[in-house]
């Protein structure tokens, strides 16, 4: 059985996707201690920031550069909306002395905290479908090199 592009596109973005999964997961976990009071403000966004700003876009925006290369043109459109949503998260974060996109001295409002957190489940259940999207779209990228061999 021939390995192709598409294929290992498809791969990588299962790889990576299960580190998006573990980042929502950590997002989640972090905004729900921040909202019990168990953790404070200052230590959740130092180990917030380097991880959800630079490692969670950076690797979406990594396999969807492959997904471009590789002509797989509709699961980059499913993903152009949150590549969007980064961009912009990114582009009007809090003024701030290091990177990120979580600021301490707001994050414990009330608006923010909520809206943080229920980003984190959208994201979550965005990269757990993908997961199984690209599960689906290695198979088919497989089964299409087989028919195309024959």
């Amino acid at each position: 059985m021939a390995f192709n592009f598409p294929a290992f596109s498809y791969i990588i973005a299962l790889i990576v996707d299960a580190f998006l999964i573990f980042f929502s997961l950590f997002h989640v976990i972090a905004f729900d201690e921040l909202k019990t009071d168990y953790k404070n403000p200052i230590d959740q966004c130092n180990s917030l920031n380097p991880v959800i700003s630079t490692s969670e876009y950076i690797l979406h925006l990594f396999f969807n550069i492959l997904f471009a290369a590789s002509g797989e043109w509709f699961s980059l459109c499913l993903n152009i909306p949150l590549i969007a949503y980064h961009i912009n998260r990114y582009r009007t974060r809090p003024v701030m002395s290091g990177y990120g996109i979580y600021d301490p001295t707001s994050i414990m409002n009330a608006d923010v905290l909520t809206r943080c957190q229920r980003e984190g489940w959208i994201k979550l259940a965005f990269y757990l479908l993908s997961f199984f999207y690209y599960l689906y779209g290695y198979v088919i990228a497989l089964e299409r090199d087989r028919i195309e061999h024959t």
